[in-house]
């Protein structure tokens, strides 16, 4: 199969919710699920209170790996780097989440410690396993 950024991005914005796993300081790997968004380059938006463990774990390490989609056997597997947004580029961002999530902004006005993070991509698989199976891989 020969996957396209288009392709990716079709299916990763009809998607809402994906699973973040990210690496504690003691090298436990903490998974958590979340509210996503995505932009036309592949990037993930999400957002998380400050007090969270994922949030406490990016700081430290900000390489993660997120899975999405599992209905009809069809998942994306995404391995990248996430940081926090800031500065003239987060409110750009944060619009894309909140066209995806309307909700979203009266949360990040009204909740204290509340923040949005930025995944990129460094590696993507997507794969249908079903009839005729479809895997691809994109790398950064």
């Amino acid at each position: 199969m020969q996957l396209t950024k288009e392709f990716l991005y079709r299916f990763l914005r009809e998607q809402k919710l994906a699973v973040v796993s990210s690496l504690s300081a003691n090298g436990a790997v903490e998974s958590a699920l979340v509210g996503i968004a995505v932009t036309g380059d592949l990037e993930i938006i999400f957002d998380t209170e400050k007090s969270s463990r994922k949030y406490r774990n990016i700081l430290s390490h900000p390489a993660i790996a997120v899975v999405i989609g599992w209905e009809n056997e069809t998942t994306v597997q995404y391995e990248g780097i996430a940081t926090e947004l800031a500065g003239e580029e987060a409110a750009a961002f944060r619009e894309i989440y909140f066209a995806a999530f309307p909700g979203g902004r009266e949360r990040f006005e009204k909740w204290p410690g509340l923040v949005h993070l930025l995944v990129r991509p460094k590696w993507i698989r997507y794969s249908n396993f079903n009839s005729p199976p479809q895997i691809g891989e994109m790398k950064w």
